[in-house]
């Protein structure tokens, strides 16, 4: 186990939540009845799960942000409501947030090599959006439920660190359904609609299609646009339930995304304005489908069955150089610089099949249940590069497990969950420079928790979970081995090979309800050794100029806490909050140094966007039957981006807020994110791109949103 450098102890962290407990429950006895009557607090269904869970019963950390929380934040998109969870990141580099990192893990972006799976895994009515997740619009979305920590049994090494699921809402069995419209600041604008219903007694249906425009929060002063950076985006998603007998159900979900995004983020001065004659762009077309049946065997048995589509086109590039050609007329570097005023292009075809068969079953008591299942993905990626010329690589990979799980009440007090999954991993990949490989790797990975139902409150859980992440090969840095200088062939040479990453969870926890079920209280307390972990590098070859990305295997640790709060305080006010503290290590990785132009072994450094601290707390308050408001909160300590340099994202704090009002069908909201206009940054790099300033290295940022406001009108009808 690792010293812990910075923060506070994991004992301290554990015993405070322990002791916090009895505070609580002491409070309760004393004299709960003297504080003011509030609402009790929703019991809240984690639906990520092979079961659907009670949240305050699951022996995990979980945060579910809700749809009430999701409108009331004025979110068109995934990204942003992440920050309402407790050590949860996400990365930059594109239009949107593809990469999500858990306690300091998960990957930062993609170009040319193929990711057959991200670390941290994003669904969306059971369709896999991980690595396309400019799809997880969340229009109509009933909750956003985050998964802490390896899941391992559920979904193997797309889960390693852990999940993101994003459920829509179901069908009804009576016909309703609303109109929306909206606008805001930058050009942003919104309009979508709801209806929902029966069509027959056993098949109902629900359709959700949504525009969302913006100008983006960017002024090309070269082009005199300010769109360049801005979104075009329009989600179609339908559903249907049918349930022709008592003893069987079936559902369909068809989804359509279509994204035509622009990307013009980096300044050379750092600011948000930008000087690219050819601005990126971020585009996505994707079509999914997602199929479920249940049919019931027996009392005690029930067969599922879960079949998913999804077919992607993915076009992604950038203006390599951020500004125009001629910006050094006159000085040495003209030539040279005309020639580096190029894009790179990334034109991504993906498609995905997978199939999910399960039976789920218990004993006459109930005090046994069980899952074994059977689980296969297919998966083609054809990458185009346009950079300098066309290069081609054509990728597949084939994933089939074998999974169980099995949950066993002890005792009134006691109960025992076990799973493990066998996972064989295969894939092959080739591409224009001649290069091939192949990988077939078999992964093990599963949990053991145990819980004690303290109380009729307090529930006290401890948790040990893996999870595995397929080992496969460099295939950038293999392709263009035969083109580097010696030296960066020495040092690629022994890391062509990727080895397989493993991540071992110990976790503790405590979840409770006190004060007549009005304040919800959820820690925990983890420590997570990481082994091979694949963190991503890059070098830089300026004789032959390349700009090489690769995967090097590397240990780590990760310790850290999490606590989350709701309060219904009175009939009117309810208060939430959230932190997480984490402290996460490298123990050595070689990364090649930009300012010495050589190789340097970097010690005990921390992960990649993995921060200290971060937090969100806030309140909603309801006024009368019509008027409701809501203010928070969020903020987090500076982390490093990469492993090549050693500059970091600064820390922030936000302020947000909004304000709901209803008058019989109508509704109206005001809302606004980042109200105190505060520069903040979602992703950084470290090079040379400025010829005004003799190529000198460099950070530079990409921002976050400025100060956004909104407002909305939307009409229901049933």
């Amino acid at each position: 186990m690792k010293t812990v450098r910075t923060g506070i102890p994991p004992r301290i962290a554990i015993a405070g939540a322990l002791t916090a407990t009895s505070l609580i429950n002491a409070l309760a006895d004393a004299g709960a009845q003297e504080v003011a009557a509030g609402e009790v607090l929703e019991e809240i269904v984690v639906t990520a799960g092979f079961r659907e869970n009670a949240l305050m019963t699951m022996p995990a950390s979980v945060t579910v942000v809700a749809e009430t929380t999701i409108e009331n934040r004025g979110a068109r998109h995934l990204e942003s409501i992440l920050n309402t969870s407790a050590n949860i990141n996400y990365s930059g580099g594109a239009s949107r947030a593809r990469f999500v990192q858990v306690r300091g893990v998960g990957d930062l972006e993609q170009f040319v090599d193929p990711k057959h799976y991200p670390s941290v895994g994003i669904t969306l009515d059971e369709i896999n959006i991980g690595g396309t997740a400019n799809a997880g619009m969340l229009f109509d979305t009933e909750q956003v439920e985050i998964l802490r920590g390896p899941q391992g049994t559920r979904f193997g090494g797309s889960a390693l660190a852990g999940m993101v699921n994003i459920r829509s809402n179901a069908p009804t069995d009576i016909l309703e359904g609303f109109i929306e419209a909206g606008g805001g600041s930058y050009g942003s604008w919104n309009v979508g609609g709801v209806v929902s219903g029966p069509i027959s007694e056993s098949l109902s249906g629900r359709l959700a299609i949504q525009q969302v425009n913006s100008d983006g929060y960017i002024d090309n002063s070269f082009l005199g646009r300010d769109d360049t950076n801005g979104y075009d985006e329009r989600t179609i998603r339908a559903t249907l339930s049918f349930e022709p007998t008592d003893s069987s159900s079936y559902s369909l979900t068809l989804l359509k995304f279509d994204g035509n995004n622009g990307y013009d983020a980096f300044s050379l001065d750092n600011t948000r304005t930008t000087l690219s004659d050819q601005p990126g762009r971020d585009d996505q077309e994707s079509v999914a489908v997602a199929g479920k049946a249940e049919w019931q065997v027996s009392d005690s048995t029930v067969l599922q069955a879960v079949a998913t589509w999804i077919e992607s086109d993915l076009e992604y590039g950038f203006d390599e150089d951020w500004t125009f050609a001629g910006i050094c007329d006159g000085t040495l570097c003209d030539p040279v610089f005309d020639f580096f005023s190029n894009t790179d292009s990334y034109s991504r075809d993906r498609d995905e099949t997978s199939l999910d068969l399960r039976f789920l079953g218990e004993s006459d008591s109930g005090a046994v249940q069980y899952v074994l299942g059977i689980y296969t993905q297919q998966r083609d990626e054809d990458l185009q590069r346009q950079y300098y010329g066309d290069f081609l690589s054509f990728y597949e990979a084939e994933r089939l497990a074998l999974y169980g799980q099995v949950e066993i009440d002890l005792s009134d007090r006691w109960a025992l969950t076990t799973g493990l999954r066998f996972e064989n991993f295969d894939d092959s990949y080739r591409d224009s420079f001649g290069f091939e490989s192949g990988n077939d790797d078999d992964l093990q990975s599963g949990e053991l928790a145990l819980t004690y139902q303290l109380s009729n409150d307090t529930l006290l859980y401890a948790t040990l979970s893996r999870g595995d992440k397929a080992g496969g090969v460099n295939t950038e840095a293999s392709s263009n081995l035969p083109f580097m200088q010696p030296q960066f062939q020495a040092f690629v040479q022994p890391r062509l090979r990727v080895a397989t990453e493993t991540l071992v969870n110990r976790e503790i926890g405590v979840k409770g309800r006190y004060l007549d079920d009005r304040l919800e209280l959820r820690a925990a307390a983890f420590h997570m050794d990481r082994n091979d972990a694949q963190l991503e590098s890059w070098m830089w070859d300026a004789v032959n100029f390349l700009w090489i990305g690769f995967l090097d295997n590397v240990d780590g640790s990760n310790v850290g806490a999490e606590l989350e709060l709701a309060y219904d305080a009175t009939a009117n006010l309810s208060l939430f909050g959230s932190v997480g503290w984490l402290d996460t290590e490298v123990d050595e990785i070689t990364t090649f140094d930009l300012d010495l132009n050589d190789f340097v072994a970097k010690r005990a450094i921390d992960q990649a966007k993995a921060p200290s601290w971060q937090y969100n707390i806030g309140a909603n308050l309801r006024f009368n039957d019509r008027l409701t408001a809501r203010v928070e909160i969020e903020g987090r300590d500076e982390s490093r981006f990469g492993y090549y340099h050693d500059s970091t994202i600064g820390s922030y704090d936000l302020l947000n807020a909004s304000l709901r009002y209803r008058t019989g069908n109508l509704e109206y909201l005001l809302w606004g994110r980042n109200l105190a206009d505060e520069d903040y940054s979602v992703h950084g790099l470290y090079f040379a791109n400025d010829p005004r300033k003799g190529w000198i290295n460099e950070t530079y940022y990409q921002y976050g949103e400025p100060r956004v406001i909104g407002v909305s009108a939307r009409y229901y009808f049933n």
